[in-house]
């Protein structure tokens, strides 16, 4: 079920869409032109943590096999960037964070519909340099990354990417995060961090177990997974946004992304599972 594609900075703002027929309603409540008897098809605009890109395009082709008079419209980016974009009126209908912190903030100033807040998966961190590099990450894991032939590491921002925050937690943990911190290069995103590794732009990077394990980073690095002990959980979690312009659809989706089959999609990209 894995795609393929090419990791690159422009995943910041790639929208993945997945269409089908159906009514729907604009903001103001006013069903959408279109075709089908002057009906468009319904439409879900999510904001999505970089590190779902792979499994969540995958998720989509399936979420539209069940509801085919549904469109999903998807922007990758950071966490933290999406949070406040939402807090100034960003039009998404669905949150998926890297985190629970920013959904709960958004919760609490009120723009979220009640009790719709959800956990869907636990993210893992790697250490993951190209095979040609030939580091030996996979034997030594983050105290490999303190080696002088190691010049440039690369992290997401941990001042908006949780992530990030968890990379940083997890070099200081090993001990080895003053002697690397002269080395990291900040990835605006989990994904750009990725990026940054897959370009040459970086040596070695800390980055989410589930852009390691696919796309065009499958089997081309050696990975060593973190201790998870060392990072503080990653539990992600998604909320539905009050001015969303189909709350039910976006239900619909949240019912889906956290049933049994899009669960253990997620598992195979390498996330863990909310309750593991």
């Amino acid at each position: 079920m894995k795609r393929t594609g090419a990791l690159t900075a422009g995943l910041l703002t790639a929208v993945v869409a997945v269409t089908g027929c159906g009514t729907g309603t604009d903001a103001s409540g006013t069903p959408d032109a279109g075709t089908n008897a002057g009906a468009g098809p319904t439409v879900v605009r999510v904001a999505a943590a970089s590190d779902l890109k792979f499994a969540l395009d995958d998720l989509l082709k399936d979420f539209h096999e069940e509801h085919p008079g549904t469109t999903v419209e998807v922007s990758y980016g950071s966490s933290g960037n999406f949070s406040t974009q939402l807090f100034n009126g960003a039009p998404f209908d669905v949150f998926l964070s890297a985190d629970t912190a920013y959904p709960e903030m958004l919760r609490e100033a009120g723009l979220t519909v009640e009790d719709s807040q959800f956990d869907y998966a636990v993210g893992r961190l790697v250490v993951w340099a190209g095979k040609d590099k030939k580091f030996g990450i996979e034997a030594e894991g983050l105290d490999r990354l303190t080696g002088p032939d190691i010049r440039r590491i690369a992290i997401a921002n941990p001042d908006h990417a949780p992530y990030g925050v968890a990379a940083v937690a997890a070099l200081k943990s090993a001990g080895v995060y003053e002697e690397v911190k002269g080395k990291l290069v900040m990835g605006d995103n989990i994904a750009q961090a990725a990026e940054f590794v897959t370009s040459g732009n970086a040596d070695a990077g800390v980055i989410a177990l589930s852009l390691a394990e696919a796309g065009p980073m499958k089997d081309r690095g050696d990975v060593a997974e973190v201790d998870l002990e060392s990072y503080p959980r990653i539990n992600q979690g998604g909320v539905i946004m009050k001015k969303s312009s189909d709350v039910e659809a976006a239900k619909a989706l949240a019912t889906y992304l956290t049933g049994p089959g899009a669960q253990e999609v997620l598992k195979s990209y390498g996330f863990f599972l909310p309750g593991q």
